[in-house]
């Protein structure tokens, strides 16, 4: 029979053994970027590391949306302390919604290791468990899978580090960060479902800058003060933006602005970044959700990027969690306001009357001898390091406008058209009988397009229109889209052909402006003749026109071309734009009989 002391040995013995196993059990919660500051986690690692997460933690949820175009999901990793994941529960409740997006630009990936650790903090740390009982956060690990996958320690060649880094274009080579309005890729299919779904309240793209070079780690991109609802853009640069700029410097990472010089370099001063549909926090905005875009500095080291990132998302949080209920309200506000919006902003030029005064750390430039070229090149010198106020030209004026249509009539062939709109979770109503529709419609006069395809696309860089009304056929199936819906700043700006990001700029309606039919010269020039003898003025336009334009005058199938675009035989629908404009109220559903 075993003595007392051998009793309590083999119980020591045992306890021991069981907090062995115990500890074993216990995840090693660093990630791969705590464990070497100078790698970021690939893909797989960060899946892996949100899946951990989520069977740990009854506060998260690992969701995903669609397909990417490389046939991986787009993952959301979100955390609500109230374990609610139903998006439509959430926003019923009253919670702020805000939502991080990193790797739109693979390699650089400074937000997705930030993120990582953010979100174990807010599950493992007690200080940050307040934050979380008004606000529900949701994190996008990697937003371009395919560029992820594609790892190179050189794609980044202006970078300092991480050792490997991802790849720009996602698996159809396009550059998610202008994929906004076009929406060519899944991945922004899959966004624009996730999006709508959570409508967060504030959103966050993380990314690491290029240009000049300067003392601060972290620069930061705001939604265009004059993009936005006045209730959200007075806040957002009233209050949000001042004290986001404190809190940070008490973190130890004062910010500036983004750093886009309105000249060579930053003493000049700065310009805001406009970010038009195309852009992730451009496309938010056409949605009353106050966007952030942090460019963390090229040069810093990795890790100082990492860290610079993760500071701005806590003081992102804290103040969505300090301001929340007025936030959510505020949203709420500028739906309704800009579902009965009458006049609409198409294209902005930055007012170079307006400016505010930031601090900035630079550094002193010179000029150089290249040692490839010979030629001078710029050059910072850190030896000379600078702080002072400079000028911040933040605001941007109106350069052309539009007043708004009752409805849209979207004829049902542009099925690219109509499927965004529903995916963007438009109203539309469609027409149940073939009718004729007194409409206003443009005539494309002049386009500008690019010379070589950009993002797969030959942009028209500039449009010229005129407008005429006309009574136009159209189909049972066709599309009635009203205007007056919290959805119309992304209904205008995407269906006005000269609006910065419209689909027609993106090449959507193309086919309007190749001729269908022609003429046989030999056959029309007895008709063209005809049609001069009957109309006087069009004769008279004729001439004039040869008086203008020597060449003209000299050419025989020219002057027929002259007058067959001006006669009965030429098509109507060449350079219409298909999109008609309804500016008289209806009532639905539409009875106006074809004629």
């Amino acid at each position: 029979m075993p003595t007392a002391t051998e009793i309590m040995r083999n119980c020591v013995s045992i306890a021991l053994v069981f907090a062995s196993f115990t500890l074993l059990a216990q995840p090693d919660w660093r990630t791969p970027f705590e464990l070497d500051s100078t790698y970021s986690a690939h893909y797989y690692e960060a899946i892996d590391y949100f899946e951990q997460l989520d069977s740990a933690y009854a506060e998260v949820q690992l969701l995903t949306y669609g397909t990417t175009d490389v046939g991986l999901p787009l993952h959301l990793a979100v955390l609500n302390t109230d374990g609610v994941f139903d998006p439509v529960k959430i926003r019923e409740s009253g919670k702020g919604v805000l939502l991080v997006m990193n790797g739109i630009h693979p390699g650089e990936s400074c937000g997705v290791d930030a993120s990582m650790m953010w979100l174990r903090d807010l599950l493992q740390k007690e200080t940050n468990r307040h934050l979380l009982d008004s606000v529900v956060v949701a994190v996008i690990p990697f937003y371009n899978v395919g560029g992820a996958l594609e790892r190179s320690c050189c794609y980044r060649a202006n970078q300092n580090g991480p050792r490997q880094q991802g790849f720009r274009g996602n698996g159809r080579n396009l550059d998610l960060n202008r994929d906004g309005a076009k929406a060519d890729s899944r991945n922004m299919r899959a966004f624009t479902t996730l999006y709508h779904q959570w409508r967060p309240h504030f959103f966050i793209d993380t990314h690491t800058s290029n240009g000049a070079d300067y003392q601060h780690v972290m620069t930061l991109i705001g939604t265009q003060q004059d993009k936005l609802h006045p209730l959200l853009g007075d806040y957002l640069y009233d209050s949000l933006w001042p004290n986001l700029f404190h809190q940070m410097a008490a973190a130890g990472w004062p910010m500036t602005p983004y750093v886009m010089p309105v000249d060579r370099t930053p003493d000049k001063g700065l310009r805001a970044f406009l970010e038009t549909p195309r852009y992730s926090t451009g496309y938010t905005a056409l949605f009353n959700t106050i966007g952030f875009v942090t460019e963390a500095h090229m040069f810093k080291p990795f890790h100082q990027r990492v860290d610079a990132t993760y500071a701005f998302l806590q003081v992102a949080l804290t103040a969505l969690h300090r301001d929340r209920e007025q936030v959510v309200a505020w949203q709420q506000e500028a739906d309704s306001a800009v579902a009965v919006q009458e006049q609409f902003a198409l294209q902005w030029a930055s007012d170079t009357t307006k400016w505010e005064k930031v601090f900035f750390r630079g550094f002193a430039d010179t000029q150089v001898t290249s040692q490839v070229s010979g030629h001078l090149r710029l050059q910072y010198d850190r030896a000379q390091p600078w702080s002072d106020s400079i000028r911040w030209y933040n605001r941007y004026r109106v350069t052309d406008a539009v007043a708004a249509p009752v409805a849209y009539i979207l004829p049902q062939a542009w099925q690219r058209a109509v499927a965004l709109l529903q995916a963007n979770q438009i109203d539309m109503v469609p027409l149940t009988d073939t009718m004729r529709l007194p409409v206003e419609v443009y005539y494309v006069e002049d386009v500008e397009t690019i010379d070589f395809p950009w993002e797969g696309h030959y942009f028209h860089r500039e449009v010229k229109v005129r407008k005429d009304t006309q009574r136009l056929l159209f189909q049972p199936g066709d599309w009635y889209v009203p205007v007056n819906q919290p959805g119309n700043r992304y209904i205008v700006e995407m269906l006005e052909p000269t609006a910065a990001d419209s689909w027609f700029r993106w090449n959507f309606f193309d086919a309007i402006l190749m001729q269908k039919e022609y003429f046989s010269g030999y056959v029309f020039d007895e008709v063209a003749a005809g049609l001069l003898d009957k109309d006087p003025g069009l004769r008279q336009a004729l001439e004039e026109a040869k008086a203008v334009d020597s060449s003209l005058a000299d050419q025989h199938y020219r002057q027929l071309d002259f007058v067959y675009k001006r006669s009965p035989y030429y098509e109507p629908s060449h350079n219409r734009y298909p999109v008609g404009r309804l500016l008289e109220n209806v009532t639905l559903p539409l009875n106006i009989p074809a004629d």
